[in-house]
Parts: structure tokens; C-alpha cells; sequence
């Protein structure tokens, strides 16, 4: 249990979140451009910090837990595959998605798409992604709290625990409702340094305790599971996926992971071509350059820096609780066993702040889609007031109500989410095929509103046709199996998805060419644009494939290096530490060539 100065931590901590949304107040009710992006004014470390922030939610450590009890330390190439994509956004979007000076990523449909196809895409995803998608994944981020509270308070019944989950939203929506993306953003890097310290204090000591022994005596008592500490999963043509095995996955799933997810698949904080939060954060940035560094800062904070000490916990979590019927809930346990008062109450803080951090932004995103582009755009436009500086005050004072509301909805779905994993499954099955076009739309002309219409809706087809037909009637027992394990479901998307998209496009008129010619002369891409090219803006593509590649393997190089100095594992250290500066230098080199981090 708590003691006082836990109880002492916590309320400070609340205080504090709320004194840096009231100092950001004033300066948040000036317009919607401060209150969604703060003025446009934020420098990239900022920016950056607050990605992270915002992806670092409270059941981060207790899924990362998980997978490394269940799967060993490559478990975690689940999600370290997304690498590829989010480098993919620093070098080839974060530059055009500031350029674009859009308020939301939603504004951006009419600029790339015209007519009332347009228009009704733009709509639908406002209340799509702003409120249906964004509650969902509210609710997951409250049942990971809500977890945690059980753990360290069994004695709390479901309605205490549920009433204060319901309190830290509270606060959280008022903070967030008052002080806009500046409140926010500085929120997030407080909120970031305590829980990442936190982490860090638990990992040191658990690992240093007189039951693990270091990293030695880690190392000796998971010496009959060597699979665990294997920094690559096994592929081979069946899975074992059973925990106290050596983690393989099947050929189909490894190519599900490395090689059509991350282009294929929308998933929150990961958008093909980036999206969502990630470029609210890249719009606000000062300008082009803060950007692209505050993208690159948060891929590799995300992948390289953050896991080590949640990896670390749940190796220990093997030897500690081996027959854990529920794997996440070791990590809760080990921050009551092995954490005095004072450091109990600051762990708490740090998945508080954790989850804080993640649904201010998401409060944020989502208020400025149902205002900016649903409320604004088809019920009170800015000629519907006398003047602008009304219109702008009056959206201001609609988006700290939409955050409220948003809010209370999350919470009454909250209750009804009883498996985060299936949420998850069910936004990547939702998801799958669209991120082709997401990307393509900056690239090619000849993609129209139509073709992202297709894309987003014929995903909830299939899924619907595999998960209730197919699944539900066709596949049965071991076939179930093998169909899971090898991704049927999702390649199955992605092709459909793909080939019905392709169809619209062709089959119906590319968008007009005013249209195309004011898209392409304010954002200057490069690509296929016909008519519309100009030679200066033609760059030099090959260059920027270096950056992006040589960006990825310094990146999961420096996550391998820190893991090997851990595990004193020297000289496959040194090895990865050669690769790191190899690879930064030819970084450094091809961006001196496009001047993209210049």
C-alpha cells in the first residue's frame, strides 16, 4: 500500500499538470491555430519530446512486459518493424506536411482533393478518426490504468478502481481544454523525464536485487531459456508461440512485419506518410527544418532509447513470477515488491504521467478534427461570424467543450473494452491496405478523392467477410491456428484493399487541374506529377533513399549496441557501435547532398 509520501508525490505531481495548463491558458484562447498547434511556433525538441511522450501510454511497459515474458527480447519486432515507416515520414513528409500549412491532416484532404467527394471524405474521417477511433483508443489507455491500479490495489473494487481512472481523465481534460498544444506539449516533456526516470529507478533495482543478482545473475538463471535474450526471432514455416519456447514466427508473418505492414497498415502514431498526432506535432514545428529534426529525434527516442529498461523488467519477470497466468500484470508486481515508499508513489507518478501524456494529445487531435474539420468546416464557418478574431475565439471556446465531451464518451466505453489486444487487432485489420494511398497522394497525380474513399472503407469488408464469415464459419481448429499465425486475414486485406482502390482510381476522373496545380505548386513535392512538374522541384530522390536506409540501420544499430553494453556483451557491442557511426556518416553525407537536415 501507499504510504504518506507517496499520497505527497501524486497530488504534486496533479498540481503541477494543472499549473502548466493554467499558464498556458491565455496564450491557447487567441486562436485555433494556437490552441491545435500552438501558433506554429514549437522547436523541434519540443516537438519531438512530445511524440514520444504521447507513444510512451500506460500500458506501454506492461505490453512490452508481455511480449518479452512470453517471446524473449525479440518479441518486440512486432512494433520495432515500424521503423521503416516512420523514417519514411522524416525524410519524405515531415518536410511537405509543414509546407502544406494545414491546421489538422484532415484540412490537407481539400488541398490534395477537390469537389464534394472531398468534402464528404473529409467529414467522414472527422468523425471517424476524431471521435469513434480516438475513443477506442482511449478506452485501451484507461483499461491499461485501470490494470495497474488493480495490481497495486487489489483490495479496490471495479467501481473505485473505474472512479479513478475517471478522476486522472478528468484532470487530464481540464488541463488539456485550457491550455491547448503549447500546455500540452510542455506537459508531455515533464511528464516524459518522470516516467522514463521511474522506469530506469525500477529497472536498476529490480535487476540489482538480491533475487536477480545484475545482469550476471540474470543472465545464470535464464540460462535454460537462451531464446530470451535473442535480439531476432526464428523464422521457420510453423510457430511455436508458446511461452517457456523459442520464439519463431512463421515466413508469412515475418513478411507481414518487415515488409507490407508498415507501408500498408494505418495504426495510430505510425501513418503511412504520417498522420494523426505525429503531424499535428510536424505542422506545429517553427518551420521545415524543426520538422524533420523533431521526427527524426522521436524515431529514435521511440525505438533506440526508451525499451531497455521495460525489456530489462521483464526478463526479470521470468525468473520472479514464471507462472504468471496474466505476463503484463509482472511488471506491476515487481514495482510492489521491490519499491520503497517514496519510489512507490514516483512509479506511480510515472505511469500517471504515462497515461496523461497520451490522452492529452489524443483529447487535443481528436477535438481539433470534430471542431476544425467537421464544426468549422460544414456548420460555422468563419463568414457565418462578424469578423475573424470572433469566429477564431468562438472555435477556441468549442474545442475546450469538444474536449470535455470527448472525454466523458471515452469513459462510457471505457468499461466495455475488455481486451486491448483485440482493439489493436481490430485498427490494424481496419487499417490494412489504406497506407498505400497515403503515401501515393503526395506522390502521384493521378490519386483522387476516390481512391482514399476505397481505401478506407473496403478494409471493414474484408474484415467483416474474414472475421464473421471465413473465420466464423469456413476455418475451425487447427486451420484457425495456421490462418492466424501466418496473417491470412491481413495479406488478404491488403490485396483486396489494394486492387479496389486501383479499380476506383482508374475508373473514375483524376481531380481537376486547378486543383493539382495549386497542391503541387504550395507543397513542391517530387514524384510522378506530370503536366505539373517543374525541374526544381525534381530533387534528388536517390539521396533521400540513403538518408532513410542508412537512418534505419544506425538507428536499430544503436538499439542493439545499448542492449549488448548491457548484457556485457562487448566486442557484438563494438560491432554495432562501428555500424552506428558508419551508417551516421552516410547519413550525414546524403543530407548534406538534399540539405534535408541542413
Amino acid at each position: 500500500m501507499l504510504e504518506t509520501i507517496d499520497w505527497v508525490i501524486i497530488a504534486a505531481y496533479f498540481a503541477l499538470s494543472l499549473g502548466i495548463g493554467l499558464w498556458y491558458s491565455k496564450r491557447a484562447g487567441k486562436s485555433s491555430s494556437e490552441f491545435f498547434l500552438g501558433g506554429r511556433n514549437m522547436p523541434w525538441y519540443l516537438a519531438g519530446i512530445s511524440m514520444v511522450a504521447t507513444t510512451f501510454a500506460a500500458d506501454t511497459p506492461l505490453a512490452v512486459n508481455e511480449l518479452v515474458v512470453q517471446n524473449g527480447i525479440s518479441g518486440n519486432w512486432i512494433w520495432w518493424s515500424a521503423l521503416t515507416g516512420g523514417m519514411l515520414t522524416t525524410f519524405f513528409f515531415a518536410r511537405m506536411w509543414r509546407r502544406a500549412e494545414v491546421l489538422t491532416e484532415l484540412e490537407f484532404i481539400e488541398l490534395r482533393y477537390g469537389g464534394k467527394q472531398a468534402g464528404f471524405l473529409r467529414g467522414f474521417k472527422a468523425v471517424y478518426l476524431g471521435l469513434i477511433m480516438n475513443t477506442l483508443i482511449i478506452g485501451w489507455v484507461n483499461v491499461a490504468l485501470m490494470t495497474i491500479l488493480h495490481v497495486m490495489f487489489p483490495t479496490l473494487s471495479y467501481n473505485e478502481i473505474l472512479i479513478y481512472t475517471a478522476a486522472a481523465m478528468v484532470i487530464t481534460a481540464l488541463y488539456s481544454s485550457i491550455s491547448g498544444l503549447w500546455g500540452v506539449a510542455v506537459t508531455d516533456a515533464v511528464q516524459f523525464l518522470i516516467a522514463m526516470s521511474g522506469c530506469i529507478i525500477l529497472a536498476v533495482i529490480v535487476v540489482n536485487s538480491e533475487k536477480i543478482g545484475g545482469i550476471d545473475g540474470l543472465k545464470a538463471q535464464l540460462a535454460d531459456k537462451p531464446w530470451a535474450f535473442n535480439f531476432f526471432p526464428s523464422v521457420s514455416n510453423n510457430a511455436q508461440g508458446a511461452a517457456g519456447t523459442a520464439y519463431s514466427i512463421t515466413w508469412l508473418t515475418f513478411i507481414a512485419f518487415v515488409g507490407v505492414q508498415w507501408w500498408s497498415s494505418w495504426y495510430p502514431g505510425a501513418e503511412p506518410g504520417g498522420g494523426g498526432y505525429v503531424a499535428q506535432r510536424m505542422m506545429s514545428a517553427k518551420n521545415e527544418k524543426h520538422a524533420i529534426f523533431a521526427t527524426l529525434f522521436f524515431q529514435i527516442a521511440h525505438y533506440a532509447l526508451r525499451p531497455w529498461p521495460w525489456i530489462l523488467v521483464g526478463l526479470c519477470c521470468l525468473v520472479l513470477y514464471p507462472d504468471l497466468a496474466v505476463p503484463r500484470e509482472g511488471y506491476v508486481m515487481a514495482m510492489n515488491e521491490f519499491l520503497p515508499a517514496g519510489l512507490k508513489g514516483m512509479l506511480l507518478v510515472a505511469f500517471l504521467a504515462a497515461y496523461m501524456s497520451t490522452i492529452s494529445t489524443q483529447l487535443n487531435w481528436g477535438a481539433s478534427y470534430l471542431v476544425n474539420d467537421l464544426y468549422k468546416r460544414f456548420t460555422r464557418p468563419v463568414s457565418s461570424f462578424k469578423s475573424e478574431e470572433v469566429a477564431e475565439k468562438h472555435y477556441v471556446m468549442a474545442a475546450r467543450i469538444v474536449t470535455i465531451v470527448i472525454m466523458a464518451i471515452a469513459m462510457v466505453v471505457s468499461p466495455f473494452i475488455h481486451s486491448i489486444s483485440g482493439v489493436w487487432e481490430f485498427i490494424m485489420e481496419c487499417g490494412a491496405g489504406l497506407g498505400l494511398v497515403l503515401i501515393l497522394r503526395w506522390y502521384w497525380w493521378r490519386i483522387n478523392a476516390w481512391s482514399e474513399i476505397a481505401a478506407t472503407i473496403a478494409p471493414f469488408i474484408t474484415y467483416a467477410v474474414c472475421k464473421f464469415g471465413i473465420e466464423g464459419v469456413l476455418v475451425k481448429g487447427a486451420e484457425l491456428v495456421y490462418w492466424q499465425n501466418n496473417k491470412i486475414t491481413f495479406f488478404i486485406t491488403v490485396i483486396f484493399t489494394t486492387v479496389t482502390w486501383l479499380v476506383t482510381t482508374f475508373a473514375t476522373k483524376p481531380e481537376s487541374d486547378a486543383t493539382l496545380s495549386h497542391f503541387y505548386n504550395k507543397v513542391r513535392p517530387m514524384g510522378n506529377w506530370g503536366k505539373f512538374t517543374l525541374p526544381a522541384n525534381v530533387g534528388k530522390p536517390g539521396y533521400l533513399v540513403l538518408c532513410w536506409l542508412s537512418s534505419i540501420v544506425m538507428i536499430y544499430s544503436t538499439l542493439f549496441f545499448i542492449g549488448k553494453l548491457i548484457f556485457k556483451e562487448y566486442s557484438e557491442a563494438g560491432i554495432y557501435a562501428a555500424v552506428v557511426v558508419v551508417a551516421f556518416f552516410i547519413l550525414r553525407y546524403c543530407s548534406m547532398k538534399t540539405k534535408v537536415l541542413e
